[in-house]
């Protein structure tokens, strides 16, 4: 049975993995019609001057100074370095298969937390990945490159780099959470984040954009606002709560959700396959979240 006092950290993930499924689609929207580093820095931006808003809410906040090269860290592995990796991505592959690709975050930030956090994990929650992996499998089975996919390898090469930034920061923000609430984590990556795509905005030729397509701009207000304070508000509060590890399994959602929505928002179809699949990740997630009993507990921690 689900443990009740995991029932809102659940929850919460839960949603911010629906946000994050919509932020493919939005991102490929908003490459459509300006730069990936136009794209990430007024995504930043606008993100920074809604925390600002809240400004009163940090001010009695004290930031340790040993933390801050933890704080830079995790805001530079994301949003910095993931979103440049995903953002180019999505110019070369589809978000379908840019959401498959974060089917394999779990892994790492597994192998992460066991070496860095000394997480162990009941094998119940091993297989669990497992089964979800091989959906994730299922469903990439027969990609081809197409038209919104010009080169499916190199934008899914630039999609798993993305995977390795997001492990740097699932960690790092894992081992502040206990000092930090996830209000002020999730402010603070907006703001680092847009100091780090300034200069590259800057510096970048034709980056800058001269013109403002409609839906590429309510994109990029949809993933500053909704995206960017929702998602990762969501998460890193249900992060606060649950071990890393465990947090990163619904990430496994991610393939599922993006699916769904490239077919009702891209015109994109799923096969049966590739239903079936959608179910066999959906079923590793949730197994990766039933509470385990104490004795399970005791085998995992030996």
């Amino acid at each position: 049975m689900f443990n009740k006092d995991y029932l809102l950290p659940t929850l919460s993930l839960f949603c911010a993995m629906i946000l994050w499924s919509s932020s493919f689609i939005a991102m490929k929207i908003a490459v459509a019609g300006f730069s990936p580093i136009a794209v990430v820095f007024g995504r930043m931006v606008i993100a920074s001057l809604l925390f600002c808003a809240l400004w009163k809410n940090f001010r009695s906040i004290h930031v340790r100074r040993e933390d801050w090269k933890y704080l830079i860290f995790m805001a530079v592995c994301e949003p910095g370095l993931y979103f440049l990796f995903e953002a180019y991505a999505l110019k070369y592959t589809s978000a379908t298969q840019a959401g498959m690709i974060v089917a394999t975050l779990p892994v790492f930030v597994a192998i992460a937390a066991f070496f860095i956090l000394k997480e162990k994990l009941a094998l119940r929650v091993w297989f669990g990945f497992f089964i979800a992996a091989f959906g994730v499998a299922l469903l990439s089975w027969g990609a081809t490159a197409t038209e919104n996919a010009p080169n499916p390898l190199l934008g899914n090469t630039l999609e798993t780099l993305a995977m390795v930034s997001a492990t740097g920061y699932m960690i790092t923000a894992k081992s502040l959470s206990n000092r930090y609430s996830p209000l002020f984590i999730t402010a603070l990556q907006a703001w680092v984040g847009a100091i780090f795509f300034l200069p590259l905005l800057a510096f970048t030729p034709g980056a800058f954009p001269t013109e403002f397509p409609y839906e590429a701009s309510v994109a990029v207000l949809y993933l500053a606002s909704v995206v960017t304070m929702g998602a990762y508000g969501l998460y890193n509060f249900g992060l606060s709560k649950v071990p890393a590890g465990q947090a990163s399994g619904f990430t496994n959602l991610i393939p599922v959700f993006t699916m769904f929505m490239g077919f009702m928002f891209l015109g994109d179809r799923l096969s049966t396959t590739q239903f079936l699949a959608s179910g066999l990740v959906l079923g590793g997630v949730i197994l990766t979240q039933i509470s385990s009993s104490s004795k399970e507990e005791a085998k995992a921690t030996v």
